[in-house]
């Protein structure tokens, strides 16, 4: 792995998700560092790739209300053990489970395995609730995929949950797990 500052040289070969979180990033100057690899399906692959980023490792889950009408994208420190009776009580919501991949797709533009809060940006009819854990706000750095897990993102957790939710026109829940 060769950890790089900015876009890829060669966009050319990038899916268009992937350039799109590039051009907002520059145009909001929000500084990252980036690495290419293999595709990371799992966790112990991805806390691999932060250590090499020198970022907190940051599970992202797409959850869903029973009904499939309330849609939530969590955020938690890697190492945290995620139960849904403890998020339901804090955010009003029963029964929450894993959202589907096509939600993920309609709402994200993200598949599993690339789940990140940068997908938000695509998430123009604001369908999908951030909730972070207030141990990721404690971070200095986090490490995210720019909408596609053949790479991995260190930004600053301050431009991540002040400049680019602001930018696309999101809120964040604050919650303690």
């Amino acid at each position: 792995m060769t950890l790089q500052h900015g876009r890829p040289e060669n966009m050319t070969e990038r899916l268009k998700k992937e350039q799109k979180v590039y051009e907002l990033l520059d145009l909001l100057r929000i500084e990252y560092d980036r690495v290419d690899h293999e595709p990371a399906m799992h966790m112990d692959v991805c806390e691999e790739i932060d250590k090499f980023l020198k970022a907190a490792t940051c599970k992202n889950l797409f959850l869903c209300n029973r009904q499939k009408t309330d849609f939530y994208l969590l955020l938690i420190p890697g190492e945290k053990i995620f139960k849904t009776k403890d998020l339901s009580a804090q955010i009003g919501s029963s029964r929450l489970s894993f959202g589907t991949a096509d939600y993920m797709e309609e709402f994200l533009d993200v598949t599993p395995g690339s789940v990140s809060i940068l997908g938000l940006m695509n998430d123009t009819d604001h369908r999908v609730r951030l909730l972070v854990d207030s141990d990721v706000l404690k971070e200095e750095y986090l490490g995210c995929h720019p909408c596609i897990n053949t790479s991995s993102l260190r930004l600053k957790t301050k431009d991540i949950f002040n400049t680019f939710l602001n930018a696309v026109d999101h809120n964040m829940t604050e919650v303690h797990l």
